[in-house]
């Protein structure tokens, strides 16, 4: 199968939007507007406008029977990690979910609703994981802790109330990078730690995007624009050369080897053409594949759920792929972690 983007590349500027996605932007976009331009304050002070803009969309939403936080060891020190288990008690698949942001900004108070929606509706317990932001931690700081979170996991994770022979890592922009990153990682060192599921929502996987995709998407009337993106990207590098790493664009990695992957593709996205491009390189490399496109949908576009039957929806839909996919008998292989990945 080979997707392939619209060819559209005059920008609609958000006319093309589905109306409840439409009242999403126009509200992120007002509440953005209050705050001074990120681009002209300090990391820190950047992510407390982020964190304040994003609050307001974190409300409501489902109850967990348990929300505990721990301090998980890895390579840089240790990591605050923070467990959704929506009950009952004992152990349950999990998902290691990576929030995005352009390695930047937000963090897993900013995504706490979409990882209790993805909690509840599947079943699992998700592990959010508070890995360290650029650019004062520049590639490859946040990988390694990543990569750390799901080692130890996948040794020590019944600890935690998690089945570690069903894990899965996902995340959402930056943090679905992350999450094909540390599976290439992980595969490449013989891990057995390798996660069994991937679930990426609207990811970045190239350092470059098209001509043709910051016409249509990358201006005003979208989420993410291109010049935020470019930044991200200065940020998370220490330089250049580093673009062509395929743990930083894995659009070129050698894909062979890597768990399931479902790709939740928002098609009013500036990086929606990396996802379909994704898809078939997956596809083409033997990876089992779900692909769900969203009409209308933009960037960021779960995080709307309090307003948006679309997202809700989206949700819905990765929910079920993961407890499909989750299921003891869906499994390949019994998964049992070695020493070595402790």
């Amino acid at each position: 199968m080979t997707l392939t983007a619209d060819h559209e590349t005059t920008t609609r500027r958000g006319a093309d939007l589905d109306p409840e996605i439409r009242t999403f932007v126009i509200a992120m976009g007002a509440a953005w507007a209050a705050h001074p331009d990120l681009a002209t304050v300090t990391p820190g002070e950047a992510r407390r406008i982020a964190e304040a803009v994003r609050a307001p969309w974190t409300r409501g939403g489902p109850e967990m029977a348990a929300v505990t936080e721990h301090q998980l060891p890895t390579e840089t020190g240790p990591v605050r990690v923070r467990c959704y288990d929506p009950g009952p008690a004992g152990p349950k698949p999990g998902l290691v979910y990576l929030h995005g942001g352009g390695w930047t900004i937000f963090s897993i108070d900013t995504h706490d609703r979409v990882m209790r929606e993805l909690a509840a509706r599947a079943g699992v317990t998700v592990v959010a994981v508070d890995y360290a932001m650029a650019p004062e931690a520049k590639f490859p700081v946040a990988l390694t802790q990543v990569c750390s979170v799901v080692r130890y996991l996948s040794s020590r994770g019944a600890e935690l109330g998690i089945d570690p022979s069903r894990l899965a890592l996902g995340g959402d922009s930056a943090g679905a990078n992350l999450s094909v990153a540390a599976c290439l990682r992980l595969r490449e060192s013989g891990s057995r730690a390798l996660p069994v599921a991937l679930v990426l929502a609207y990811g970045v996987f190239d350092r470059t995007s098209s001509p043709d995709a910051i016409a249509r998407f990358g201006g005003a009337g979208y989420m993410l624009g291109a010049g935020e993106m470019e930044q991200f990207w200065r940020n998370y590098l220490s330089d250049e050369g580093e673009a062509d790493d395929p743990l930083v664009s894995p659009i070129h990695a050698d894909l062979h080897g890597l768990p399931p992957a479902l790709l939740v593709i928002p098609t009013c996205d500036l990086l929606a053409e990396q996802s379909y491009r994704m898809a078939d390189r997956l596809e083409k490399s033997g990876v089992k594949v779900r692909t769900e496109l969203y009409e209308g949908a933009t960037h960021s576009f779960l995080e709307a759920v309090s307003v948006s039957r679309l997202a809700d929806r989206a949700l819905a839909d990765a929910a079920d792929w993961l407890r499909t996919t989750l299921s003891a008998s869906a499994l390949p292989w019994p998964r049992a972690a070695a020493e070595g990945d402790r």
